[in-house]
């Protein structure tokens, strides 16, 4: 029978010598924050450190962190943080871990390490770090890692195959297997297969789409629609991507270099990423194509393309501010916006949102629903299937992706010849050890959400956040009192303020009597009470009130003064 993660905490045993042993953070069941920890002999190995971007349900939440409380008291014991590829849910939340151990090691490739640099700037963190390539061997302290190479949708993306005492865990980070890449550089199967004939005893593997089936479109499939569209645009053109796809960009910058069209980046992130991936080498752009977004406004609008984020309907993101008009680009009728990206879940209503408003614009609005203009850069169930053929793993534990992903890779894996009770779906904080070829779930720790909230980071709870959504959804009511001490007696008041319940507060003329008689009797009744025993009568009251009379729930907020 399939492993899966154990319901409820369960303390995991110690762990032996020799065993390995490895804990998710985040990444399983979601779609970001990526993060596993690998130990053995009292060291660890951190591979990718990402972010999570908040939903409609999260209200006013930047980021969301793995939960580091696992490793708090063992920061020492890093040997490095491989980091497999650029894009945020990988790289994002590096710079919280810093803070606590500014000299951890950070593995990964040229431009990878670049991306995190930058970033590591503006926290202002000087990190160490590794460049490394693929077929490169390095040792980790008990941790020996090969680097493997592998197509995604950034460049220089790699897979992690690491040795240990206990067993090797091939891990694959996010990857496809396009066969013609912008690059040229493809997903190395032939490693792939040299590490199965080696023996793989654990296979990690990204399962953002192993519920589609076939193999993913090639991302050169891209620019024949660029170029058709960019033709039959009259007006501005406005593309927004994820500031980091190097090779989405690439292919709008052709298709504008061939209709005769300047490019503007806009978006702090994209202006800082492609001018590292321009110096780097993994962006050619032409001579006197890019100009600066300060002087589009000299350029007929048939000659103007902007290069934007946004596409997954960030509220702060460029995109967004031009479609609620808060943006010096001003979207207007005839201009031509293309949504170059796929629907992250949980983005979809934001997304619509944006492409309402930018349809209200007189915009005309391309996206994956109506043009080819994204392919993913996942790998689709027919190529996870061919890996696992390729490695032929003894164990397998999908990664990556919600639990409905998760479950599809893992059937992958029992058809391609994995022993079921060999194919372990975990949780976050699912503890997993390896041992003499077998791995097994061994105990369950706990694992948060850390919310980064303005300069905050881990101070809002999940109450919090609850009491955001019933002052967004219901409003809150307020009620001022002052008492007689010893009779109960209102001296003044109650006071009601109400903000997102009713239209008036007249309406809440009917609940001051019942106000003033509850508070009278609970005096009369206890002459021990507090302030606090007060306020929780008054809170029933106005709340059974509120609920019959106006059918809502609002946060209620009152406040008992004795005199």
């Amino acid at each position: 029978m399939t492993q899966t993660a154990l319901t409820g905490l369960v303390t995991p045993p110690r762990l032996p010598q020799g065993t390995l042993r490895i804990v998710p953070l985040g990444g399983l069941g979601e779609i970001g924050r990526n993060m596993a920890v690998f130990e053995i002999d009292g060291k660890l190995l951190i591979v990718d450190c990402g972010v999570l971007f908040p939903e409609e349900t999260q209200p006013g939440v930047d980021l969301i962190l793995p939960d580091f409380s696992y490793i708090e008291d063992r920061l020492d014991d890093i040997v490095a943080v491989v980091l497999t590829h650029g894009h945020e849910d990988h790289i994002g939340a590096v710079p919280y871990l810093l803070r606590r151990r500014n000299d951890i090691p950070l593995v990964g490739s040229q431009l990878t390490l670049a991306l995190i640099e930058a970033k590591l700037q503006e926290h202002r963190i000087r990190p160490y770090t590794l460049t490394v390539e693929e077929g490169q061997v390095e040792k980790f302290g008990p941790f020996e890692c090969e680097f493997v190479a592998v197509n995604h949708s950034i460049p220089d993306a790699l897979a992690v195959f690491i040795r240990t005492a206990g067993g090797t865990v091939l891990h694959t980070g996010d990857f496809k297997m396009d066969q013609l890449p912008l690059d040229g550089r493809i997903t190395d199967l032939r490693h792939f297969a040299k590490l199965g004939e080696e023996g793989v005893d654990l296979f990690m593997s990204d399962s953002t789409n192993a519920d589609i089936p076939g193999f993913t479109t090639a991302e050169k499939e891209i620019g024949p629609t660029l170029e058709r569209l960019f033709g039959q645009a009259s007006k501005r053109i406005i593309v927004a991507s994820f500031s980091s796809h190097v090779h989405r960009v690439q292919q709008v910058l052709d298709a504008a270099a061939k209709h005769n069209r300047k490019v503007a980046f806009v978006g702090r992130s994209m202006v800082r990423n492609m001018a590292i991936a321009e110096k780097l080498g993994y962006l050619d752009v032409p001579p006197g194509l890019i100009v600066d977004i300060k002087n589009i406004d000299n350029l007929p609008d048939n000659r103007v393309v902007l290069m934007s984020t946004g596409s997954q309907g960030e509220p702060m993101a460029a995109l967004s501010r031009m479609a609620n008009g808060d943006h010096r680009v001003v979207v207007g009728e005839g201009d031509t916006v293309i949504l170059a990206s796929s629907l992250i879940p949980g983005n979809e209503n934001a997304v619509f949102r944006i492409i309402n408003g930018l349809l209200k614009l007189g915009a005309d609005v391309i996206h994956k629903g109506n043009a080819k203009v994204h392919v993913s850069g996942h790998a689709a169930a027919g190529e996870l299937l061919y890996c696992y053929n390729i490695l032929e793993p003894l164990n397998a534990m999908p990664v990556h992706g919600e639990t409905r992903h998760l479950i599809a890779n893992g059937k992958i894996a029992i058809e391609s010849g994995v022993p079921e009770a060999s194919v372990i779906l975990a949780d976050n904080g699912t503890v997993i050890d390896l041992k003499d070829h077998r791995a097994d779930v061994v105990g369950q720790v706990e694992v948060g959400f850390i919310y980064v909230d303005g300069s905050s980071v881990g101070e809002i709870t999940d109450a919090d956040l609850k009491d955001r959504r019933i002052l967004g959804d219901e409003g809150f009511i307020s009620i001022i009192t002052v008492i007689h001490r010893a009779t109960g007696k209102v001296v003044s008041g109650p006071e009601i303020h109400a903000r997102g319940v009713a239209e008036d507060d007249s309406v809440f003329d009917d609940i001051i009597p019942k106000i003033n008689a509850a508070l009278e009797e609970a005096v009369l009744n206890h002459a021990d009470h507090t302030s606090h025993q007060l306020q929780q009568v008054v809170r029933r009251v106005v709340g059974t009130w509120v609920n019959r009379k106006l059918r809502r729930k609002p946060m209620i907020i009152p406040v008992v003064l004795e005199a």
